[in-house]
């Protein structure tokens, strides 16, 4: 009781600190590790690991540490995988740094910008305003239009920033529902179905998630050939959209909501 009340007057978290030191904890103790023994495939082939392919697992470890338990801010902890790697030699400093200014990283980053755009805007809170207005009351359709306003808007910002953006909407949707603060099948479906239908159609388009850019990008480097936008596009659309309305009848089943109208 009396260590809570220090941590709660000095303003220290000292659980933070914890994580933190175990960050550093593991990068210390396999970096300077011994050599680990080599892999060995199948056919007996040895893969020597090397002390630089020891550095990167001991960065991956601080790095991974720091993330999960949020230990610093995450652009900090991204920024010390690229600082830590050219202090212990793990690759060279240019090869290092250069990776943050990526074509990968860069659309990311324009994407996630144009999605704030939208929501400064309020051109998304129109959008789903305007949802509300044409599928009524029914819960059945605003479960469908709010999955179908989540999944179109990933084709045009990060899913991330969608999610940021829509929630608010339907937290204001579900207070028209008239159950309070009781927890509902209907809420449970609305937001836990928003979260899994913003990861499907950010599938779609590369503005959508950064994972799309990223392995366009490992594909090129493997098999040296490009993926343009819409090629993408192209064969990922039917893949992204009926995997929203499937998640629509997988929600209406689990989560069907208590009552068909939504009150007014």
């Amino acid at each position: 009781m009396a260590s809570n009340v220090d941590t709660a007057g000095t303003g220290i978290n000292y659980r933070k600190f914890m994580w933190l030191f175990l960050g550093v904890a593991l990068f210390v103790v396999t970096y300077y590790s011994p050599m680990w023994p080599d892999a060995i495939d199948p056919t007996g082939k040895h893969f020597a690991l090397s002390k630089e392919g020891k550095g990167a697992i001991a960065v991956f470890l601080l790095a991974g540490t720091w993330w999960v338990f949020e230990v610093v801010p995450i652009g900090i902890t991204s920024l010390a995988i690229g600082v830590l790697q050219a202090l212990f030699l793990i690759r060279p400093a240019k090869v290092a740094f250069k990776d943050f200014m990526d074509p990968s990283v860069m659309f990311i980053f324009g994407s996630i910008v144009i999605g704030l755009v939208f929501t400064k805007t309020g051109l998304t809170r129109r959008l789903a305003y305007k949802m509300l207005a044409i599928v009524g009351e029914k819960t059945s359709m605003i479960y469908l239009g709010c999955f179908i306003v989540t999944s179109a808007l990933t084709h045009i910002m990060a899913h991330t920033a969608v999610a940021a953006t829509i929630y608010p909407l339907l937290v204001a949707i579900y207070a028209l529902y008239g159950e309070g603060d009781k927890p509902t099948k209907f809420g449970k479906g609305l937001f836990m179905g928003m979260a899994y239908v913003a990861g499907a159609g950010s599938i779609v388009t590369l503005l959508g998630a950064a994972r799309g850019a990223v392995a366009i990008g490992f594909f090129k480097d493997i098999m040296h050939k490009d993926v343009g936008f819409f090629e993408l596009t192209y064969y990922m659309f039917p893949v992204g959209w009926l995997m929203t309305f499937l998640l629509w009848g997988f929600f209406m089943i689990v989560c069907k909501p208590e009552k068909r109208p939504s009150p007014d």
